[in-house]
């Protein structure tokens, strides 16, 4: 997601607690909205099972720059932002301290985490691959944007050891391990070519794949280019907003679930489900479009037991106001597909929509984003960012009916300079972190009946797209 927001008015407390109770008393099994306090101007209003417990605002030298995704590992946490990226320690969430932070500009900075390695996606165009480069508009010169490689050993001072350019950039990428241990893959997400661009020329139906050799990192190069839409995929419908759908020029994000070697796939117009038993050679099983309703395939969730999908839908980028009574409750959502059938007869087949219930104001930008699973072992229930509309909780263990647990949300940029709102929201060791396009990183935590098991799930390591089974 390239952000594009800026210019977002304030709004008032009573409007925002006014429209979330009046939206949550409608849905059976939603706590009452209690307002918080939090120092102004936050606007910060959340259902009774939902708090924060920690804000660690922006701090130099990253103030400026959007926040983005989040990895982690152990007791760190692993932020994105468009100029660098944060590690956090984590040990007492209650407590998230800065353990260090690297200037390194170069947007998305979308990122992930392996033993000692740290990789970054850059999805801009820069002077060079160093952390100095400067912004290289012109696409006719000589440019860089591709993926870098960081060893943290040392969480207190970060080393970047490599850099691997690809075709269109890095929007996102997502880690694959191996089959033998001994190397990642990175899948590189990239779209929208332009044949003013040296290395981003159209068609551009692929996804760039990189070997990563964990013993040798600096090792790391490209090792296949697979087309994924030989077909050129989803045409595009040519309408213009809020009704269109984006032709299918690459793909925006990849979600893999590796132990049962399978791989779902948000791209543009289409959404995909691969077998990546080969992992340098994605096979398609089954694809999907929604051109009534899905603007944007942004990215892809599967359930613990890999037998749905979740797809969310970026109507309008993430620079829109989707969240409200003009849109409606089926755009801008997730879609909710169970995998039928087996091997190469599986299919997708579309259950339902959710979408949060909070109409937002029209100076609000808000639509289904990033999202974790919450470990419930025998439910599907989810977390996910929704920018300004928040975080929301929410089961989908009935595809076709599914409900509403809890949210949280800071209300509007309260500076029209500012842009706002969560990127990415995911559930980590018993709380729920999440990376606010402007205003830093909120702890949060849940205390309801539906969720308090996965209290009891603690993961070592966590990359939300590259999916792990829990509960064994």
């Amino acid at each position: 997601m390239r952000s594009t927001l800026r210019g977002w008015r304030r709004r008032a407390l009573a409007v925002a607690a006014g429209a979330a109770v009046t939206a949550t008393a409608m849905v059976a099994g939603v706590p009452s909205v209690a307002a918080q306090e939090f120092p102004a101007p936050d606007e910060i209003v959340s259902s009774s099972n939902m708090k924060q417990v920690a804000h660690l605002p922006p701090t130099a030298p990253l103030v400026g720059g959007t926040g983005t995704d989040i990895a982690f590992q152990g007791r760190y946490a692993f932020v994105g932002n468009y100029l660098g990226f944060t590690i956090y320690d984590i040990k007492n969430p209650k407590k998230t301290k800065i353990v260090s932070q690297v200037l390194c500009p170069g947007s998305q900075n979308d990122i992930s985490v392996t033993g000692n390695l740290l990789f970054v996606s850059t999805d801009s165009r820069r002077s060079d691959d160093s952390c100095n480069s400067t912004s290289q508009n012109d696409g006719t010169k000589p440019y860089w944007e591709g993926m870098k490689i960081f060893d943290i050993s040392d969480k207190s001072s970060p080393r970047y050891i490599k850099a691997v350019a690809t075709d269109c950039g890095s929007h996102t990428h997502t880690l694959v391990p191996d089959k033998k241990g001994r190397s990642v893959y990175l899948y590189v997400s990239s779209y929208s070519p332009s044949a003013s661009l040296s290395n981003c020329q159209p068609p551009h139906d692929k996804i760039s794949i990189i070997e990563v050799p964990l013993r040798h990192p600096t090792q790391a190069r490209i090792v296949a280019e697979p087309n994924l839409f030989p077909d050129g995929g989803n045409p595009g419908d040519g309408n213009p907003w809020p009704n269109g759908t984006s032709a299918t020029t690459g793909c925006h994000d990849i979600t893999v679930y590796a132990e049962k070697d399978l791989a779902a796939g948000a791209c543009m117009g289409d959404g995909v489900l691969w077998d990546i038993s080969d992992r340098t050679a994605p096979r398609e099983i089954d694809r999907v479009q929604d051109d009534e309703h899905f603007a944007f395939w942004h990215s892809a969730t599967f359930n613990n037991a890999g037998t749905k999908v979740i797809f969310t839908d970026e109507l309008g980028g993430g620079g829109a106001a989707t969240c409200n009574a003009e849109i409606g409750d089926e755009r801008g959502a997730d879609g909710i597909y169970d995998i039928s059938g087996r091997g190469d007869n599986r299919k997708l087949n579309f259950k339902s929509y959710f979408k949060i219930d909070r109409y937002q104001t029209d100076d609000e930008n808000c639509v289904a984003h990033n999202g974790s699973l919450i470990p419930v072992k025998g439910k599907d229930i989810m977390v996910q960012s929704w920018y300004m509309g928040g975080v929301q909780v929410w089961d989908f263990t009935d595809s076709s009916n599914p409900k509403r647990i809890g949210f949280w949300e800071r209300g509007p940029a309260a500076d029209p300079a500012e842009g706002g709102g969560s990127w990415s929201a995911y559930y980590y060791n018993g709380y729920i972190y999440s990376s606010d396009l402007g205003k830093g990183l909120d702890v949060l935590e849940i205390n309801d009946p539906r969720t308090n098991k996965a209290k009891g799930v603690k993961m070592d390591e966590l990359n939300v797209q590259t999916q792990g089974r829990y509960g064994r």
